[in-house]
């Protein structure tokens, strides 16, 4: 190796941190949780459970190692088994072919990378925090109903998440005892080992390793992990793709994609990096797409970022992203070495830890969800309309439901905010720039007198009625002159804002007034010559944009005085 090789590879390691010690427990507990949960959701979407165990090795690795979210665990989750399982039903491909199944992972993570490296990320940040609120608390809701079988031993019926739960509290007789005191044994344990400040970090572990032998000693009946199926002992080997099943998966590997980055997305507010650094959506597209491009070639299922099993991960203790790492090989090494004894984990102790994990990221949500509750009525309205539309609907339909309520509700609020702000020089500020103050906008324009507006909006078509009521009328308005400062404007506005301009420009002129537009960008200056409307409003009509916030205002200003002082005189 060059030492400019190993420069580079002793930077990428430095920019991956160093490790800490609760990684390491931390990675051991997440890697034991992707045994049981992995398999039940592959089983559950009719997958080889096998390939849902293998989600937690390739993808869990190169997810953590790339991610810009570095607690964030790339894995299986319960909605990106279902949705593939939706895909490739609708393509009439069979879902325990690995073939297809590698074609499929390879395919979403082709777009997930895509995704990320045209930085389409950014269009989760048009996804308002009340959406994001009820989505991110709908998932942990899903998690939670997810696992009630397992936790009880009785399957809740219903078409939605939320009539699912009911069912299930409904028919607590239908419970059986051995799993339901398991689960519950479980919780216990894992409270009395939580409430010791030594052993929070480690309290899922202990949980677990703890309630499994007392299982096992006692002989309880109850199901295990070797139910769903058995664990080969041994690593996930390299599997070729279906390259025929290319044209049938396109729109599908999309959808899948979708689904999972929807999650992901909502795990970097929930568990920002300890580190300090900034989380980046385009850099957690791209490291999904990594970790399944990988992960598609060594049978793994689709995967993404998995919000219950990166809160095992920071309940666990995880402080970088190498617990993420250290719970792909943990995995790894338990599959190889200790496949038998991970089979007879019970599934009512995951279950249990699993309705733990989903009520604290629920909990963690409190302060969010009363802090929409308390904003307003439109943006409380829109975070339960997405958590109803994700416990009840597929969830890549809930998430384009959010994704419109979004766009409505910053179409709404930003109607609602635009105005006019009238502004005035100060008493002693004649003879210096910045010296304005705010002031009551006039309902009608004075002969003979400058009144400076500026206007706060967006341009957006359904603010303009309310921007068109508040202008000043125009009536009698001889010699008055408007100066309307755009700073704020966007560079290319709304064709109905343009129209609003010449038009008032038209009215006002008819009265013998003049409309002056100030600090003009230049590509709304292009526009207002194309459309005809620089013409109509004559030399000096329009003042550019200058460094100075104030300069162009002032030259409007001056301009506009001058001109009113002549009218003034040609009347005389």
């Amino acid at each position: 190796m060059t030492r400019a090789a190993a420069s580079r590879a002793r930077r990428a390691l430095a920019g991956l941190g160093r490790p800490k010690a609760s990684d390491a427990a931390s990675g051991a507990v997440t890697g034991l949780f992707s045994i049981p949960e992995g398999m039940a959701y592959a089983s559950i979407a009719g997958f080889n459970p096998v390939a849902g165990l293998y989600a937690g090795v390739v993808p869990a690795i190169v997810g953590s190692l790339t991610s810009r979210t570095v607690l964030m665990v790339t894995t299986l989750t319960s909605a990106i088994a279902l949705t593939s399982k939706s895909v490739l039903s609708d393509a009439g491909l069979d879902p325990k072919d690995a073939g297809n199944v590698a074609m499929l992972t390879l395919m979403v993570g082709a777009a997930m990378l895509l995704l990320g490296v045209l930085r389409l990320g950014a269009v989760m940040s048009f996804v308002s925090n009340a959406v994001m609120t009820g989505f991110s608390t709908g998932i942990a809701l899903q998690i939670m109903t997810g696992v009630l079988k397992d936790a009880t031993a009785y399957t809740p019926q219903g078409h939605n998440k939320l009539y699912q739960l009911g069912d299930w509290l409904v028919h607590v007789g239908s419970w059986q005892g051995a799993a339901t005191a398991t689960a519950a044994v479980t919780i216990a344990i894992w409270a009395a080992a939580r409430a010791v400040q030594r052993l929070e970090p480690v309290a899922l572990l202990i949980a677990m390793v703890v309630t499994s032998i007392g299982a096992a000693l006692l002989s309880t009946d109850v199901e295990l992990v070797k139910d769903i199926a058995a664990i080969p002992m041994a690593l996930p080997s390299f599997t070729a793709p279906d390259l025929s099943a290319v044209p049938h998966l396109i729109g599908g590997a999309f959808s899948v994609a979708l689904v999972a980055l929807a999650q992901a997305a909502g795990i970097a507010p929930s568990m920002p990096n300890p580190d300090g650094t900034r989380s980046d959506v385009n850099g957690d597209f791209r490291s999904q797409g990594y970790a399944n491009l990988a992960g598609g070639l060594f049978q793994a299922m689709p995967s993404g970022g998995s919000l219950s099993r990166t809160g095992v991960a920071v309940s666990a203790g995880a402080r970088t992203r190498w617990a993420g790492v250290v719970s792909g090989v943990f995995l790894a090494l338990v599959v190889l070495v200790a496949g038998s004894l991970a089979e007879r984990i019970p599934m009512p102790v995951i279950g249990g830890l699993i309705l733990v994990v989903g009520g604290e990221l629920i909990w963690g949500k409190r302060h969010d969800i009363l802090l929409v509750l308390r904003t307003s009525r439109m943006s409380s309205a829109a975070m339960i309309l997405t958590f109803l539309a994700t416990t009840q609907i597929p969830l890549q339909q809930a998430i384009v439901l959010g994704a419109v309520l979004s766009l409505l509700l910053y179409c709404a609020q930003a109607a609602r905010q635009a105005e006019l702000v009238a502004l005035r020089r100060t008493p002693d500020g004649a003879g210096g720039p910045g010296s304005w103050e705010t002031a009551e906008s006039p309902t009608a324009l004075a002969p003979g007198t400058v009144t400076v507006l500026e206007y706060a909006g967006s341009s957006f078509f359904a603010e303009l009625p309310r921007i068109e009521s508040q202008l000043p009328g125009v009536d009698g308005a001889r010699g008055a002159v408007l100066v309307l400062t755009l700073r704020v404007l966007p560079d290319v506005p709304s064709s109905a804002m343009l129209k609003l301009l010449d038009r008032y420009a038209a009215r006002l002129e008819g009265q013998g007034g003049r409309l002056i537009l100030c600090g003009v960008d230049p590509a709304l200056l292009r526009l207002l010559e194309r459309s005809g409307i620089a013409t109509r409003l004559g030399p000096g009509g329009i003042v550019p944009a200058a460094p100075q916030i104030f300069g162009p205002l002032e030259t409007a200003y001056a301009d506009a005085c001058r001109w009113a002082s002549g009218r003034r005189a040609d009347s005389a």
